[in-house]
């Protein structure tokens, strides 16, 4: 089994990157959605509330995930601790999850700080999905992200030409869908190559 990091910074297309693994037959995994799911386990978010506060919860009880992005995105530290209470988390999932999968696969898992945070030792091999920041940022605009809070997300990840100077491979995503998705595919069969070699 070859497990695989995707990473990329915010609005550099590391979703749309996944879900093209996915389609050429990857078994893939979304941080985001792993934290989505946690985000609805009480455990969990009474963990958060020591950490962040009743503040930033509903009546109901759920979080108010705008106002702990705001919250978070500006400062550091309060972003570390919810950091170091749902990635073990995330990591534990993906575990389990990997317990079912042909051993001779290749997995990608997305994981946005995959360089801040040191997951690099995780992985058989690391791609960034990259644009340059213009681009990322009228992307985000179009989907109704202000320019000023995704300045305040990007400034909080690893400039992208370092990522990729860590990279083992890269993915240009500021181009054409065609051009992306045939530079995806290529990646794919080296890491299908890699993943046969890996049984041998």
């Amino acid at each position: 089994m070859l497990v695989v990091g995707l990473t990329g910074n915010y609005g550099m297309g590391k979703s749309r990157i996944l879900a093209l693994f996915a389609k050429l037959g990857a078994y893939t995994f979304s941080s985001d959605a792993i934290v989505a799911t946690l985000l609805t386990e009480k455990d969990v978010l009474e963990k958060i509330r020591r950490v962040i506060g009743h503040g930033a919860f509903y009546k109901n009880g759920s979080l108010n995930k705008k106002k702990v992005a705001r919250l978070i995105f500006r400062d550091e530290t309060l972003r570390r601790s919810l950091e170091n209470i749902l990635h073990p988390l995330v990591f534990e999932r993906i575990k389990d999850f990997l317990k079912a999968v042909d051993k001779s696969s290749v997995v990608v898992v997305e994981v946005p700080l995959l360089f801040e945070r040191g997951y690099r030792k995780k992985f058989d091999k690391t791609i960034t999905v990259f644009t340059d920041e213009e681009t990322a940022l009228k992307r985000l605009e179009k989907t109704g992200i202000k320019r000023t809070d995704a300045l305040l997300r990007l400034q909080s990840q690893l400039p992208i030409r370092e990522k990729m100077k860590r990279s083992d491979l890269i993915i240009d995503n500021s181009g054409s869908i065609r051009k992306t998705t045939s530079r995806t595919e290529a990646i794919y069969k080296t890491l299908l190559t890699a993943a046969g070699h890996e049984n041998h």
